[in-house]
């Protein structure tokens, strides 16, 4: 099967009576695609930017109707766009109780399996730590080195220009990993249990740098809600195909 990597060269383009059945796309631009006419029996879209615009399916744009639905599958979602210090609490407590469940419920021999290109669960409990650590530590608490060394980052963080260098090479073990987890939790139950709307209004830096964008407090936390949920979804789906 061919490969198309970092091309731009289907970018206006028009594509009549073509098949791209069973075809993947991973981290690719598809935005303004038009599809009219199509066959789309069985097409699986995911993107954690779908919330951040609009997607119309038959002239209904699906979003809010996705959103609503998330929110109904995984309880105390809906407060990661929480905007007092209460709210950002409860949400925090709901996310982590999830989690909780699923890192209990999840068997020994499946916390290092992984469907296709996506992270397993020790993959992605990593990646939380560096978001917390990026967010809490790095874009709230201003440290200048936030990211502990068994951090996940994000594909493609080298090709920026990050400093690789801060992450262990070989992979940790489950027990640390857990051990670096919870400490990385207890990090942000201690920072929001004396958080106040004061605090949450102060204005931070893109702890990932540009000058577009200055958080505030309250958006950092939202940013850290934000990745809890959406990869407790990621691996929850993943975890139930390897079942």
């Amino acid at each position: 099967m061919t490969t198309y990597s970092g091309t731009d060269e289907f970018e206006g383009a028009t594509f009549v009576r073509a098949s791209f059945k069973g075809a993947t796309l991973r981290f690719s631009d598809v935005s303004g695609v038009t599809m009219r006419s199509v066959d789309v029996g069985g097409l699986d879209i995911d993107s954690h930017d779908l919330f951040f615009g609009s997607l119309f399916v038959n002239g209904v744009d699906v979003v809010p109707l996705v959103d609503a639905e998330l929110n109904r599958q995984f309880p105390g979602r809906e407060l990661q766009k929480a905007e007092t210090p209460e709210g950002l609490r409860e949400g925090w407590v709901a996310v982590q109780a999830a989690w909780q469940e699923t890192v209990a419920g999840t068997p020994p021999e499946l916390v290092d399996a992984h469907v296709e290109e996506e992270w397993s669960l020790v993959q992605t409990l990593r990646h939380l730590v560096l978001a917390t650590d990026a967010w809490l530590r790095g874009g709230i608490l201003r440290m200048p080195q936030p990211f502990h060394e068994i951090g996940q980052i994000f594909t493609g963080a080298e090709e920026m220009g990050f400093d690789m260098s801060i992450f262990r090479a070989e992979p940790p073990a489950y027990d640390e990993v857990l051990a670096v987890r919870a400490e990385r939790q207890q990090l942000v139950t201690d920072f929001l249990a004396t958080a106040t709307p004061e605090l949450l209004a102060e204005e931070r830096d893109n702890p990932w740098g540009g000058d577009d964008w200055h958080p505030s407090v309250g958006d950092c936390i939202r940013v850290i809600l934000e990745e809890e949920w959406a990869h407790l979804r990621y691996v929850r789906r993943d975890l139930a195909r390897l079942r």
